[in-house]
């Protein structure tokens, strides 16, 4: 099993910013994939980015040019950088890994965006 604990969430105002971060443990070997979704109050789960052990970043074209993945393999730790954050960006985020053919979810850190 891989745990996941999110933090760095919290209220900001619009056009501020906030950094996430995402901390593995467990059976953190041969993760492959580590990765952010949002889901925002009434809508559906969505992808925003990930960072892989191939291949450059990959973003959801909603934060494209606002937000940056990026990972710390001494720490299993992914970190989401927000820039320019818009009442659109409030949502609950969830960070997320793949290891093995399996999926894991953390338990999700509350972003709100708000004057």
């Amino acid at each position: 099993q891989v745990q996941l604990v999110e933090s760095g969430g919290g209220l900001v105002q619009p056009g501020g910013s906030l950094r996430l971060s995402c901390a593995a443990s467990g059976i953190i070997s041969s993760i492959n994939v580590m990765g952010w979704s949002r889901q925002a109050p009434g809508k559906e789960r969505e992808f925003v980015a990930l960072i892989s052990s191939v291949g450059a970043p990959v973003y959801a074209d909603s934060v494209k040019g606002r937000f940056t993945i990026s990972g710390d393999n001494a720490k299993s730790t992914v970190y989401l950088q927000m820039n320019s954050l818009s009442s659109e960006d409030t949502a609950v985020y969830y960070c997320f890994v793949n290891r093995g053919g399996q999926q894991f979810w953390g338990q999700g850190t509350q972003v709100t965006v708000s004057s």
